[in-house]
Order: C-alpha cells, then sequence, then structure tokens
C-alpha cells in the first residue's frame, strides 16, 4: 500500500498565513457590522467579539467573524463610550476599522484598530431627528416647532403657584428614584410634599408602551395631581432610546398635566424633554426645581408681606403727622372759639339777668292780681256747688223711691206666675205626671205593651203597666 503525499499542518497554516499576508499585509478597512458574543478581560485589557452582519429583510445572518481588541484599539473603545456614552456591548451598531493577519495556532484574527463614534452618534441623532419631523406632522394640532424650540400643549400649561401632590413615572428599583426622595422629603424649607408611585420599565425602545400605559393610569386616576414627574437615573445613551420614541414623545406632549424630566443624562436632550414642560439632567435636578418653584412662591408671599408691612408703616406715618397736624390745629381753633363765645357769652349773661329781673318783676305783679282775684272767687263757688249737691241728693232720693216700687210690682208678677205654672197646681187641675225608669214621659212613642210605668197625681203616686197602645196621631204631627 503506497503512502499518500502529506504535509504537515503547521506547513499548511503557514502557507495560509503566507497567503493571507500576502493579500492583507498593511491593509486596514472600514467596515459596518453588529457586535455579538462580547466579552471583556479587564486586566489584560482584551476585548472578545463576533461582528455579524444581518439581512435587513430576512433577520438572519449572512456574515459573521470573531474579532479581537487590545492596546490601542482598546483604547479606542474607551474612547468611544466617553464620547457617545454608549457603552461597547452587544447588539450595538457600529463602524469599526479593523485589520485582517492570520496566526498559524489562533487562526483567523480580525484586530480593531479604531472605531467611529461619529457614526453611532449620528445614527441615533438621525433617528430622533425623523421622530421630531415625524411628530410635528401627526401632531401638529398640538407640537409645532418655532425656531430651536418646540411648542407642546404640555410646556404652554401653567405650573400651579405651589407643586404639592405628585405623580412620579420611574422604574422601583432605581437609584434615581431614591436621590429624588431623598432630595424632596429632606429639603431645608421643610415642604411637605405627597408622592403616588407609578412605577415601570424605563429601559429599552420597546417599552415605552408601558410608560404610556402609566401616564394613562395617572390621567384615569382622576387625582389633581400638580405635576408628573418622569425620571431615571444615568446610563449610556442606548439606555435612553426609550424617551426618544414616537409614542412617548406624543403622549408627554399632549398630557393636561405639567411633566417635569429628570433623565440622567448630561449630553443631549431626548425628544421626551422637548415636549414636557420642563427638562434637567437628573432626578436629583427634578427634585431642586421643584423645590424652587414652591421656594418662589413662598419668597413671593414673604416679599408681599414685607411691602404691606413697609407701606403699612408709611401709611401710618403719613396719617400720624397728619392727625398730629390736624389735632393741634383742632386745639388752636376750639382755644379761640372758646374765647370768643366766652366773652359772647359774658354779654349774654349780663342781658339775661336784666331781662329776667324785669320779667320776674312783672309776673310778681301779676300773681299779685290774680291772687287777689283767686282768694275771692272760691267762697262764691263753693257755695254754688253746695246748692248743686243739695239739689242733686233731692233728686237721687225720688227717683230711688220711684225705682224700688216699680221693681217690686215686677216681683210680685213674676210670683204669681211662677206659682201658677209649679207641679202641685197644675196637677190640682186633674192633670198627672208619667215616669218611666225615673224619667218624665213627654210622649208615648218609647212607651210598648207590657212597659212599666208611674202616675202621678195630686194625692197619690200610682205603679202601671201597660196593656194596649192607640196612637191618636203621628209623633212629630200638629192635632
Amino acid at each position: 500500500m503506497n503512502a499518500l503525499p502529506s504535509i504537515k499542518l503547521s506547513v499548511l497554516t503557514g502557507k495560509i498565513q503566507q497567503a493571507l499576508s500576502d493579500v492583507f499585509a498593511e491593509q486596514t478597512w472600514w467596515v459596518v457590522a453588529d457586535v455579538t458574543n462580547y466579552s471583556f478581560y479587564a486586566q489584560k485589557g482584551y476585548h472578545y467579539f463576533d461582528l455579524v452582519e444581518k439581512d435587513p429583510n430576512a433577520g438572519g445572518i449572512v456574515a459573521k467573524v470573531s474579532a479581537v481588541a487590545w492596546g490601542n484599539g482598546a483604547i479606542r473603545i474607551k474612547e468611544f463610550e466617553i464620547v457617545t456614552g454608549q457603552q461597547f456591548k452587544n447588539d450595538i451598531h457600529v463602524l469599526i476599522k479593523v485589520s485582517v493577519a492570520y496566526h498559524q495556532v489562533h487562526g483567523l484574527q480580525i484586530t480593531l484598530l479604531d472605531i467611529d463614534t461619529n457614526f453611532t452618534v449620528g445614527q441615533l441623532e438621525q433617528q430622533k431627528q425623523q421622530t421630531l419631523i415625524r411628530l410635528t406632522t401627526e401632531c401638529a394640532d398640538f407640537i409645532r416647532k418655532v425656531g430651536d424650540r418646540y411648542i407642546t400643549r404640555n410646556n404652554q400649561l401653567p405650573l400651579r403657584s405651589v407643586i404639592q401632590k405628585i405623580a412620579v413615572v420611574t422604574s422601583g428599583n432605581s437609584a434615581g428614584y431614591q436621590d429624588f426622595r431623598h432630595t424632596l422629603d429632606h429639603n431645608h424649607f421643610g415642604y411637605t410634599f405627597f408622592i403616588d408611585n407609578y412605577f415601570t420599565v424605563v429601559q429599552g425602545e420597546t417599552k415605552a408602551e408601558l410608560v404610556q400605559q402609566r401616564l394613562i393610569d395617572i390621567y384615569n386616576s382622576g387625582i389633581p395631581y400638580d405635576a408628573v414627574v418622569i425620571i431615571r437615573g444615568g446610563g449610556a445613551q442606548t439606555d435612553f432610546l426609550i424617551f426618544d420614541t414616537f409614542i412617548l414623545g406624543r403622549a408627554v406632549a399632549k398630557f393636561p398635566i405639567p411633566v417635569i424630566t429628570g433623565i440622567g443624562h448630561q449630553k443631549n436632550e431626548t425628544i421626551t424633554d422637548l415636549m414636557a414642560h420642563s427638562a434637567t439632567k437628573t432626578p436629583t435636578k427634578a427634585a431642586e426645581l421643584i423645590i424652587a418653584h414652591n421656594r418662589t412662591f413662598e419668597e413671593s408671599v414673604i416679599s408681599m408681606q414685607q411691602t404691606i408691612l413697609i407701606r403699612s408703616q408709611q401709611l401710618f406715618s403719613a396719617h400720624f403727622q397728619a392727625l398730629s397736624s390736624l389735632n393741634a390745629g383742632i386745639i388752636n381753633q376750639t382755644r379761640t372759639i372758646l374765647a370768643t363765645h366766652k366773652e359772647e357769652l359774658h354779654t349774654y349773661n349780663s342781658i339775661v339777668l336784666h331781662t329776667s329781673k324785669s320779667i320776674l318783676l312783672h309776673h310778681h305783679r301779676e300773681l299779685i292780681t290774680i291772687s287777689n282775684a283767686v282768694l275771692a272767687r272760691p267762697r262764691i263757688m263753693v257755695a254754688n256747688k253746695l246748692n248743686d249737691l243739695d239739689n242733686i241728693v233731692a233728686n237721687f232720693r225720688s227717683f230711688s223711691r220711684m225705682y224700688i216700687q216699680s221693681k217690686r210690682a215686677q216681683v210680685a208678677h213674676y210670683d204669681s206666675l211662677f206659682k201658677l205654672m209649679s207641679p202641685a197646681n197644675i196637677l190640682k187641675r186633674g192633670f198627672a205626671i208619667i215616669y218611666q225608669d225615673g224619667h218624665i214621659i213627654s210622649n208615648a212613642q218609647s212607651l210598648q205593651p207590657g212597659s212599666h210605668i208611674k202616675v202621678v197625681l195630686q194625692d197619690a203616686e200610682l205603679e202601671a203597666t201597660i196593656t194596649t197602645k192607640n196612637n191618636t196621631h203621628e209623633p212629630g204631627t200638629n192635632i
């Protein structure tokens, strides 16, 4: 049996290495690809990952190769993360500069030499601008752009003078939420806030509907919140893509309660920031904005109070001076008037004394004349009245006798009439009184054969029983 011709593996790998070196030596290429299977060894500073190309229509992988970054490439990755705020990780779309080499032990090697930060940032910004154009086009009734600013229904709402009742949309385990609560709860002014939590996922573009649903829950609660706060802590730029979605931008722009954002990014504003009433960079800044807003109102009240006090003091001082001047004028005028009237009183007093003496003397004379007349007249009047009294007494005695005689005649007449009508005299004339059960019977209506009656005559009382009854006429008719 003849041995087949063969070579050593090292010879074959050497030939492959030589062939690839002849084609790819000293050459580099800018490649667009997605990162998968990423791992990083911090001690050595090595990055290992796969570069893949996906079919945009079918979604399958059409190309895949392993890659590594170390040395200068690792430095470029670090710079990329600092500039973009995007962590180098799986499922990011990048434009990288690579070299191709072959190692007899490690095989084909694609080495990352550089990474284009503008490509990644530009893609995100382009997507953001397209979303903003769509918002201003499809939601023109409540979103419009004026210069570099977006005017929305939400950012035109007036904030209440004091923000106290707050609805918070955030992740339940977020450190940013803890910072927000700590800042509000430990404010230096002693303000009290009433916070309702609406926890949800605040990361990932596909989770925008969950945040929108929490806004709907806030609206349906019917609670009159002063503001809605959407907060999230720091992270990579792609972690904030949820806040650049059309669905969330539209919901915030149209929301009927002022929305304050505290999203932990320090570079560009998200679409949610642009649509909201007030945008801050961090959850802590959002809390500080609310505290500052309330402090502004308190300071305005304090300022108004001080203004009222100062103005009151000024008015009091001015009116006090006016009152002092008026008081002095009144005192001076009073003294002048009193002096004038004092002289007049002296004059009137002299006139009154002189006139009074004359009047008294005149009336004294009249009284003497009247007294003399009065002393003589009573005797005549008394004599006349005595004669009148004698006549009255005589008339009274005469009229009294006549009245008594008249009344005695009437009494005698009534006495005779009463005697004539008495039952004894009636019985003497042959009449009888009939009793039934102790009652006088005036007609026979209640009497029937067999009834017992008592008949009272002048000289006897008879007990009888009725045997027959014959009606002489109907009761109630006149004969």
